[in-house]
């Protein structure tokens, strides 16, 4: 008898086990499957100022988000932030997990525990600190350099692209330091120290050994940090606030402000669909990336 057949499971185990699970698909389907059907629908119907929301299914809500020249520069903007936020996580989080992981204890369990103290705090929490900090000239930092003859003025950093990209650096560089220190634990510390003894620089061993088996980490880590810096709220509300929206911000002002609720469904589904397709791409390089690393 084959191996196949012996471990074959029974019908009445497979009910079983579908039995076991109908719970937690019940409370998935219910909490999440249900209110996105619902907002996907949501983003059909029509609206106006004094009719109110009308269940009747069109396309004007569509529409407009992808041809209104203001919506295209909001997601331009989002997308944009999201993009630099992750690059700088990148070339920040990548060298402090491999530094991390050439750690001894105690020291790696102290710095790991540095690096995620901020998880631990509110993400508004966090950002008022950015903002009490750089605030215009009432800014903590602003208001010494100023005082000591360095600045002039103040530097930009409220209602600005900038401080929205460096605050949000600030609460998903944890994301990116976890993800490629994941990855550094399958990197054996013998074959690093087998190319410097056969003549390999520092640089060469980063480069030729270290980087190609970390990059599944670093991949993993942009698309984390880039779907949350894409789909944050709290950070670009605060920073940014209504001079500098974003999708998410957008979103927001369509539900409570305007009231216009289908066309803020329209901005959150699509939202929600260009982050499905930006992940679902790097999950493929992912997985390659992953088979060449560890072939």
């Amino acid at each position: 008898m084959s191996p196949a057949i012996l471990h074959r499971p029974s019908r009445g185990g497979v009910w079983v086990a579908w039995l076991l699970s109908l719970p937690a698909l019940a409370i998935f389907v219910a909490v999440v499957v249900v209110p996105l059907a619902m907002t996907v629908l949501l983003s059909f119907y029509d609206w106006g100022q004094y009719k109110g929301i009308e269940p009747v299914l069109i396309w004007k809500n569509w529409r407009e988000v992808l041809t209104d020249p203001y919506f295209r520069e909001m997601f331009a903007r989002t997308f944009r932030i999201a993009l630099l936020v992750t690059l700088i996580s990148a070339l920040l989080g990548a060298p402090e997990a491999y530094i991390l992981n050439r750690m001894a204890s105690p020291w790696r369990g102290i710095f790991l525990l540095v690096i995620l103290g901020p998880l631990l705090i509110s993400v508004v929490a966090r950002t008022l600190g950015w903002a009490l900090l750089f605030g215009g000239s009432s800014g903590v930092i602003n208001k010494a350099l100023m005082n000591v003859g360095l600045l002039a003025a103040p530097l930009p950093f409220m209602f600005t692209e900038t401080g929205v990209v460096v605050a949000l650096s600030h609460v998903l560089l944890p994301f990116m330091v976890l993800a490629v220190w994941a990855a550094l634990q399958r990197i054996d510390v013998q074959v690093e120290n087998a190319a410097t003894s056969l003549g390999a620089g520092h640089l060469t061993v980063l480069w030729r050994i270290v980087l190609p088996q970390a990059m599944p980490g670093v991949l993993s880590g942009a698309i984390i940090v880039f779907a949350l810096a894409a789909s944050a709220f709290a950070t670009p509300a605060i920073i940014g606030g209504r001079r500098l929206k974003v999708a998410a911000t957008l979103a927001y002002d369509e539900f409570l402000n305007t009231l216009n609720w289908p066309l803020g469904a329209a901005v959150a589904v699509l939202l929600l669909l260009a982050l499905v397709v930006v992940t679902l791409g790097c999950n493929a390089l992912i997985e390659r990336r992953y088979a060449e690393a560890f072939r």
